[in-house]
């Protein structure tokens, strides 16, 4: 261990001196993330599920609710999130009084997430077999019911892949967010490392947030290998 410690201190000085900010940043990295899932996955479920079934065939369509959220959802997610960044600086600021850190940077992350992950829901959802779902209604099931015990249930395994893409795309705008400040390992590696010219901040910033990927990847492979099986 100590050996590995020398070598990580002669190779990576930079980096090594910055060792509690680099943790720091990890644990902010860390709670963007835990933050966008929480928010931005219940959000984008919700509006996914909507969109499911309000389109047209669908077990609730609405051609209005449906066109709403669909252009919604398209507009959203057209908006290069750097661009988005910048406009909702004052909604930022009124949520959590501030636009700087890692809670403000969630906010903007978690808007931009809600959209994606909602068109993500609604592909997932649409492989389901139509036919489970008509025999569904047919035996009278409730829309509640059907959304519930057959999209739900039977597109889980589909639901987990498309939640596996959301969360690798979040942990890459928590690094984007750091070009504005917005903490987490994309600020180390744009303040600390970029703007000063060392790239070993760089490198260990990047196979840091590639750690937290990696985990993530196999978190959710774990878990669709147990609800397939």
């Amino acid at each position: 261990m100590q050996t590995l410690i020398q070598w990580y201190a002669t190779h990576f000085p930079n980096a090594y001196e910055l060792n509690d900010e680099i943790i720091a940043a990890t644990w902010e990295t860390v709670y963007m993330l835990g933050l966008t899932i929480l928010f931005a996955g219940v959000i984008g479920l919700i509006f996914g599920v909507i969109i499911t079934v309000a389109h047209e065939g669908g077990i609730l369509e609405n051609k209005v609710i449906y066109k709403v959220l669909d252009t919604l959802i398209n507009i959203f997610r057209s908006i290069p999130f750097i661009i988005l960044l910048a406009l909702l600086i004052n909604v930022t600021r009124i949520i959590v009084g501030t636009t700087i850190g890692s809670t403000a940077a969630s906010v903007p992350i978690i808007i931009a997430t809600i959209p994606f992950f909602a068109r993500q829901v609604e592909i997932a959802l649409l492989e389901v077999d139509s036919g489970v779902v008509e025999a569904a209604q047919a035996m009278g099931s409730s829309p509640w019911d059907i959304i519930f015990r057959v999209y739900l249930r039977e597109g889980l395994p589909a639901l987990l892949r498309v939640s596996a893409s959301t969360v690798i795309n979040v942990i890459g705008l928590t690094a984007m967010a750091g070009v504005v400040g917005g903490g987490g390992l994309g600020t180390i590696a744009i303040a600390r490392g970029y703007n000063r010219s060392r790239m070993d901040v760089i490198l260990v910033a990047t196979f840091l947030i590639l750690v937290i990927v990696f985990i993530s990847q196999v978190i959710f492979n774990w878990l669709i290998k147990k609800i397939e099986h």
